[in-house]
């Protein structure tokens, strides 16, 4: 369940591409947690901006920004200033929750005998993966920044994170889903 999100875009007249006569205020955003991305009704005379973050949770009382989550949507359904802005706001994120991604980097497992988490990160292949594992044995991960002092072959694990959950939102029908819920 998603609490907060980020906003990607903001429509305060509503998509230009759908008919009516009284089009409301719409903005698309993506989860923080569970990276899910929802089309929002803004509360009236509410102006939102690209990167907000903004409460959707259960409790109606805390929402100040939203009226109500609409509905979840595609990676197809964003405008296409919500797709320009989603690698933006994908790495606040991540480097917001680094001990959470650190950690993955710490655990991440074998999925089969002969494929490991680690590979599914785009640019990491298995010399840098048995890397990572040989340098986590010795001591566990404390940072990005450690990451990419001990293992020489991996520069800028932040971004290597941020592009795997920019895949898997673009690309749903993946066999492999590590940071994005189905």
């Amino acid at each position: 369940m998603e609490d907060y999100a980020h906003i990607l875009d903001y429509l305060p007249n509503g998509r230009a591409d759908k008919r009516g006569f009284r089009r409301e205020p719409i903005s698309y955003a993506l989860g923080e947690s569970e990276f899910k991305l929802f089309e929002l009704t803004p509360k009236n005379n509410v102006t939102l901006t690209i990167g907000d973050r903004v409460y959707i949770g259960k409790n109606v009382e805390e929402r100040i920004e939203i009226l109500h989550v609409k509905r979840r949507v595609r990676y197809d359904d964003l405008t296409n200033a919500a797709q320009s802005e989603l690698p933006f706001v994908i790495q606040q994120i991540v480097v917001e929750r680094e001990a959470e991604y650190v950690k993955f980097y710490n655990e991440a497992r074998a999925i089969t005998t002969r494929f490991h988490m680690l590979e599914l990160l785009p640019g990491l292949g298995k010399k840098s993966m048995w890397t990572i594992i040989d340098e986590r044995k010795k001591k566990l991960f404390e940072s990005f920044k450690d990451i990419e002092e001990r293992v020489s072959s991996v520069h800028h694990p932040d971004k290597l994170v941020a592009k795997r959950i920019e895949s898997e939102l673009a690309e749903a029908e993946q066999k492999y889903h590590l940071f994005v819920a189905k």
